[in-house]
């Protein structure tokens, strides 16, 4: 069963939300890589203002490629989420409630993403031209210097995503192949 969920949504959402939940998003996400993050994390300990409101967002760690006429975007797939751990904790403190992005987090991320109430989710890696087909519009709205790795504003719908890492520190990176041996075994 996939659930639908509109974007950004509540804390009581996220804490219905379980590692392994199939979901289908629509509504307002923003992408986010490495360079961005770095910008964000800095500004977040110099004590400023981030360039959007964090609270109660979702950030796709994705670098979309450029719109081909006629279309919003170009190809936008994920990237290793890892990579960004280095910032996430502050983020989730600032109020980020949700991730997507591919592989697994680290420790120290999924005990902010308990402390915070925060989801993890995983997008297919490969599908990047899939994923673009659920962006309605794509608009630059911070760090337009740093070009695919800009933050943009996305509509989405029916973006196909899985609970990676639930509220409660649930990982289905580690959990998911218990499950798997425990049926075959």
């Amino acid at each position: 069963m996939t659930i639908s969920i509109a974007a950004p949504f509540s804390a009581d959402i996220a804490q219905g939300l379980r590692a392994g939940d199939s979901v289908s998003l629509s509504g307002f996400i923003y992408t986010a890589r490495d360079a961005a993050h770095l910008l964000m994390r800095d500004a977040l300990l110099a004590g400023r203002e981030l360039p959007f409101d964090i609270r109660g967002q979702t950030l796709f760690y994705a670098g979309p490629t450029p719109a081909p006429p006629g279309r919003p975007i170009g190809s936008i797939g994920p990237t290793t989420s890892s990579r960004m751990d280095f910032a996430t904790p502050l983020l989730l403190k600032a109020g980020m409630r949700a991730m997507i992005g591919k592989g697994s987090r680290s420790e120290g991320v999924i005990q902010a993403m308990a402390q915070y109430g925060a989801v993890y989710f995983a997008a297919v890696g490969g599908a990047a031209a899939l994923m673009a087909g659920c962006v309605l519009s794509a608009t630059v709205i911070a760090y337009p210097e740093l070009g695919t790795e800009s933050v943009s504003l996305l509509h989405v719908k029916d973006l196909p995503i899985i609970v990676a890492v639930d509220c409660l520190g649930n990982d289905y990176y580690t959990q998911g192949p218990k499950r798997f041996l425990n049926i075959h075994n």
